[in-house]
């Protein structure tokens, strides 16, 4: 009997949360070991299921990183990265689509709606819904000559995102899958990072919530504990002095993108964990790193 109350309390806890967040949106960046061992890939899909269910309107934005070098291997090509991008010829190009928006999205999909969902597949390029610009990185020079520009090829950034289609399929019971592929005004297919999308589509969307799922408890301060709520200066400091540091900054930047963009609260949480977003939004201690 114990533990049917127990039962109960949880339910009981989640409530205040489920009536709070009845009807907003919830931009989901989902990668890492999430998205490759069988058992969190399940209980991932429950957990969107379930969050639609109750009336929390769902978009999942996923990356695919690994799958793409794995694959370009197989096709006899090399990856190159450069700070940590990929430098994305033409025929790199056509493996990111088919992989991320064919093999990877499709998977994801198929999994959601195996678990009762009803998910869609979608590129950027769908309903121009990511209009992009190619990016250029800067390497700074050892001596008094100007920064280097580092032209990374079909690499992209986002310069506006047309949220139509996405709130379509909301409106609709449905749950958009998105894979981060942009095209530009000429036309040219383009490789995004897909925190940055998942930023810009949160912010376009005016969620409720980002959640950035990653294969960390969170962000660590330099003690190395996970710190449970950070502030967007606190964060900025971090980033400086080399607390924040790594992959974690471009994650961490994303959370503050959407922020400065309206959205109410983002979240860098553990993937690694089950049913981790239930944890995190139904849960008073939650398991990662709300920025705020």
């Amino acid at each position: 009997m114990k533990a049917v109350v127990e039962k109960a309390e949880v339910l009981i806890e989640a409530l205040p949360y489920i009536k709070t967040f009845y009807g907003k949106t919830f931009v989901i960046k989902y990668g890492g070991a999430a998205q490759k061992e069988e058992y969190l890939k399940d209980a991932f899909a429950q957990d969107v299921v379930l969050l639609k269910y109750i009336g929390i309107n769902v978009v999942v934005v996923h990356g695919g990183g690994p799958k793409i070098s794995e694959t370009m291997k197989k096709m006899g090509k090399q990856p190159t990265f450069v700070h940590g991008q990929r430098v994305t010829d033409e025929e790199t190009i056509d493996i990111v689509e088919m992989v991320l928006g064919g093999l990877v999205n499709k998977e994801i999909v198929a999994l959601i709606n195996r678990h009762g969902g009803k998910a869609v597949g979608l590129s950027g390029k769908d309903g121009n819904l990511i209009k992009a610009k190619r990016k250029k990185i800067k390497k700074k020079s050892d001596t008094d000559r100007a920064d280097e520009i580092i032209d990374l090829g079909l690499v992209g950034e986002v310069q506006e995102i047309n949220p139509d289609i996405v709130e379509q399929l909301d409106s609709g019971g449905f749950i958009p899958v998105i894979a981060p592929v942009g095209i530009s005004n000429d036309g040219e297919t383009l490789n995004i990072n897909a925190d940055y999308v998942a930023s810009s589509l949160a912010a376009a969307l005016k969620a409720e919530k980002l959640i950035l799922l990653t294969d960390v408890k969170g962000v660590m301060d330099e003690k190395n504990q996970i710190i449970s709520t950070l502030r967007m200066k606190e964060a900025e400091q971090f980033i400086k002095k080399g607390i924040i540091k790594e992959g974690m900054i471009p994650k961490v930047q994303a959370c503050m993108n959407a922020l400065k963009a309206g959205v109410s609260k983002t979240h860098i949480i553990d993937g690694r964990m089950p049913h981790c977003l239930l944890l995190e939004i139904f849960t008073e201690e939650g398991i990662g790193t709300e920025i705020v």
